[in-house]
């Protein structure tokens, strides 16, 4: 019962909807495989390039592949 619980919480934190033009570099550590530096490196990017036009435009930030993208792809 107790694994349950803990797998049923795990599931419950991983949906959000992240709205990557929006996040904050605490919104992105949220996201699995993202830590606060990875988060800072969107953000720069985000500021830098102006809003993304796609999720996989995240590919373009430097630590950000394939895996990530899919993270964010599903939290919608």
């Amino acid at each position: 019962m107790k694994k349950f619980l803990f797998l049923l919480l795990a599931s419950a934190l991983t949906l959000f909807a992240l709205d990557i033009n929006t996040a904050t570099a605490a919104d992105f550590v949220k996201v699995k495989g993202i830590g606060a530096k990875k988060a800072k490196r969107i953000i720069a990017y985000r500021e830098a390039h102006g809003e993304f036009k796609s999720v996989d435009e995240l590919k373009n930030v430097k630590g950000i592949g394939e895996k990530i993208v899919a993270v964010i792809k599903n939290s919608k």
